[in-house]
């Protein structure tokens, strides 16, 4: 590698360390102690030595295959356009899969919705536990200072969704270098004990975490229901893929976020062996007492920094849902004029912020709420790999067999995982399985109800040349100006234009058919695959065809593109005296069908609370003229 591009990686490795390593590299404050806890209530005959090197070895293990392996060596190679997530998986998968049908959704897209369902559930249990944990550390500065435990936690989470609005570029250039103290630091308390028991380095051995199973059997298993809390944060690593590069990202984690993790936790066991009573906080053990207070300081700017980037990340999923509509329109406000991925959704933030001081008020403590953590991070990495899978089969068309060994080596460590932190779901697992189906709920909701209104526009559309062959018989004049009438059917005459002939008999003396499409790339270009901003087509009688196409995670400015396609037309109308012709729909339930009762209703008042069009497409609410219609699914 040149001086120079090394000078253009070290930046990007600054940055990924700053927002994708966070949630993973906060998991020493909390998982060896939860561990600990766990290890507590077996029984069996094993020395505290042998269970403290099988619960090392379950962490080495869990974290190579489920992450080193998964995520840095297979699953970063599947990016869209550079892009990565459970969403941008999906995009990879031809239409045959994602739908069967209207309001047929197909296995891989029900799997998604699943998967990303549940990264909201961690979404939200991520910030409150993070904070709680390092707040936690006052206790070991002083006893008295336990009773601030609980409300410091809750004004640092408020403060960090306040901030939100403000958009976080100037905090973010602080998230790298406080990150790399972090991890050095984790490193350098790890090092000094285990220069004091060096023979804790050969409990990489699998041997000690196969004998660990035999010796404790199904309280063994339950054992990974804590284990997995080191892993989480691991999905970050694919996820925020597009923002650093799969490059960056593997060189900071196997050159220093991997090595710093392992070593603190091998310090902390090493501790352990030394100081078997002190099982309380066993991470600020660690640290001397006279770096007590500095370390304390640097873990809670750490969580933040963990919670700020999970909060980000809802903000990007919820973004990305939305475009590809599995979602309602909402409020999506940009916070940075340089990065288009800064994006801040008011709805997401309000709901989040409200369920994670709920969650502190409610468990109160690190151990409580560990309970709840992990079912939601084990389920979607399980999903990863079998949309993995399902892409690797009908995307590159791999060879079926290798593709099998491959998918059964990554479900080898998702399914225990998954299933022992299923155990949990009556201790507080339940957290993340009820927002889950929240959100899993209206994302299929609105799927399924938005596939069956494009087949009853198509289906009410008739066809463009029969509409303008007897256009001049069914109208008594045309209207000076331009009147824009926005289809998502790219080939029809839009319902809404339909309805303005029948009723008003009159139409635009130019008309515009203008149809928006999301592709399933990230970013639409001159030269990503051919795919340009905008066409244009003449259908005759002034009418003309628009088709913009947009990537999933921009927002579409449907005047700034329009302008451009009236000078490409050669239509000559000032932007601002085009008049937008929308329809406003309103869906009654007045025949059986097979979108009719509770689904129905949701889908209508969902409807109701989306965002609208005008908004949406950042149209001037003065150029926007609406037909209402009722419309049965």
């Amino acid at each position: 590698m040149s001086s120079s591009h090394k000078g253009r990686s070290f930046p990007l490795i600054l940055g990924a360390l700053g927002v994708v390593f966070g949630d993973i590299g906060t998991s020493p404050l909390y998982t060896m102690q939860e561990c600990i806890h766990a290890l507590h209530g077996m029984g069996g005959s094993t020395s505290l030595h042998d269970s403290l090197y099988g619960i090392i070895s379950l962490i080495f293990w869990a974290l190579t295959m489920m992450v080193s392996v998964k995520y840095v060596t297979f699953l970063m190679r599947a990016d869209n356009r550079g892009e990565g997530g459970i969403m941008a998986l999906l995009a990879l998968l031809p239409d045959s899969q994602k739908m069967k049908g209207p309001g047929k959704l197909a296995f891989a897209s029900i799997l998604v919705i699943a998967g990303a369902s549940l990264l909201f559930g961690d979404g939200i249990i991520t910030p409150a536990i993070s904070v709680l944990s390092a707040m936690e550390g006052l206790k070991v500065l002083s006893p008295q200072l336990e009773t601030f435990i609980l409300p410091s936690t809750i004004v640092i989470l408020i403060l960090l969704f306040l901030v939100q609005r403000r958009g976080t570029q100037a905090l973010g250039t602080l998230f790298g270098p406080v990150m790399l103290v972090w991890f050095v630091a984790l490193g350098v308390l790890g090092l000094i004990e285990v220069v004091k028991h060096p023979a804790i380095l050969g409990a990489i051995s699998p041997h000690y975490a196969i004998n660990f199973f035999i010796e404790h059997k199904f309280e063994g298993f339950k054992l990974l229901g804590s284990v997995v809390l080191a892993v989480t944060g691991g999905e970050a690593l694919y996820a925020d893929m597009g923002h650093f590069g799969r490059s960056p990202i593997r060189i900071a984690w196997l050159a220093l976020v991997f090595p710093c993790l392992l070593l603190n936790y091998m310090g902390q066991a090493s501790f352990l062996l030394e100081n078997p009573t002190l099982t309380e906080n066993t991470f600020y053990n660690l640290v001397p007492q006279m770096l007590a207070l500095p370390m304390l300081i640097l873990a809670t700017l750490a969580t933040t920094i963990a919670s700020q980037a999970l909060i980000s990340g809802a903000f990007s999923l919820s973004h990305q849902a939305i475009q590809l509509g599995f979602m309602p329109r909402a409020t999506v406000h940009h916070t940075s004029d340089e990065q288009e991925g800064r994006i801040y959704v008011p709805s997401i933030n309000a709901i989040m912020a409200i369920l994670c001081v709920t969650l502190v008020l409610i468990f109160q403590k690190s151990t409580a709420l560990a309970a709840a953590y992990g079912l939601a991070v084990t389920g979607t990495m399980l999903i990863t790999s079998v949309v993995f899978f399902l892409v690797g089969i009908h995307r590159w068309n791999w060879n079926r067999p290798l593709a099998i060994a491959l998918l059964a080596v990554f479900l080898a460590f998702d399914v225990p995982f998954f299933l022992a932190n299923c155990l949990k779901i009556f201790n507080g697992g339940w957290v993340p399985v009820f927002i889950g189906m929240f959100f899993f709920l209206v994302m299929m909701i609105w799927r399924q109800g938005r596939s069956l209104l494009a087949r009853h526009f198509l289906t009410h559309s008739p066809p463009l040349e029969d509409f303008l062959e007897h256009l001049d018989k069914q109208i008594i004049s045309r209207i000076p100006g331009v009147g824009v009438f926005m289809t998502s059917n790219a080939k029809g005459v839009p319902p809404v234009l339909a309805r303005m002939v029948q009723r008003f008999r009159v139409v635009h003396k130019s008309v515009i058919l203008l149809t928006v499409n999301l592709e399933n790339v990230p970013y639409v270009s001159a030269n990503a695959n051919g795919i340009v901003r905008f066409e244009t087509a003449s259908m005759g009688h002034d009418f003309f065809r628009v088709i913009v196409h947009y990537g999933y995670m921009e927002s579409p400015n449907v005047p700034k593109i329009l302008e451009a396609a009236l000078e490409s037309l050669e239509i000559s109308i000032h932007p601002r005296e085009v008049v937008f012709v929308l329809g406003h729909e309103t869906f009654v339930d007045a025949n059986p069908g097979n979108f009719t009762g509770a689904r129905h209703a949701i889908f209508s008042f969902l409807s109701k609370t989306a965002r609208n069009a005008t908004d949406y497409f950042k149209i001037p609410p003065e150029q926007v003229v609406e037909l209402g219609a009722h419309i049965d699914l």
